[in-house]
């Protein structure tokens, strides 16, 4: 008796993961007047930029202080990001760490000739980061595979996304530049 409640508790637990909602990389104030959307590729260097020119003050001006949230939207150009997005996407708790983690160390595991040795070098430095993740149950997870691609196939028929980053302020796409002080007038406008 015990073994077939044990069996079907275990049942029932993965139907629930299976069913689980998989949840948007969202940093701010969910309530925020402005939301901003950041289509991105992972091994995209402009992407990293992005992340490593002009988030922290986009982060420290406006999502700190309430005014702002990014909702960050997988938009994969190769089967590297898309790796690397399942990744991300996979561990809800700790998502917006190793997004940044993996823009901000770019060069550390985007190498190798081959989509093998990508992976191995993706999967050695998540390891080193201190990340813990089952990076094969990761990588084979057809559910969060779906959303992240349902994001670039949204990205493209809405907003018309052909290149990264892009970025969306309150569904109108931001056509200018991409850097701070651009934003900044953007953003400025709707506060």
């Amino acid at each position: 008796m015990k073994k077939i409640i044990i069996i079907l508790t275990l049942f029932f637990i993965s139907i629930s993961n299976i069913n689980a909602e998989t949840k948007r990389i969202v940093s701010g104030n969910q309530d925020a007047k402005i939301v901003i959307i950041a289509y991105e590729s992972l091994t995209c260097s402009h992407c990293a930029d992005f992340h490593k020119n002009i988030y922290p003050q986009l982060k420290k001006d406006y999502i700190d202080k309430g005014l702002a949230k990014i909702e960050f939207r997988h938009f994969p150009l190769d089967l590297a990001a898309l790796n690397a997005s399942k990744v991300a996407q996979c561990n809800e708790g700790k998502s917006l760490d190793i997004l940044e983690s993996l823009y901000l160390n770019q060069q550390k595991w985007v190498k190798g000739n081959s989509i093998e040795q990508i992976n191995d070098s993706l999967k050695i430095f998540l390891e080193k980061e201190g990340f813990e993740i089952n990076y094969d149950e990761c990588i084979e997870n057809k559910k969060i595979e779906d959303f992240i691609l349902n994001d670039r196939i949204e990205g493209t028929k809405k907003f018309q996304i052909n290149a990264t980053p892009t970025i969306i302020i309150n569904n109108k796409k931001f056509e200018k530049t991409l850097n701070y002080k651009n934003l900044k007038k953007s953003l400025e406008k709707l506060i």
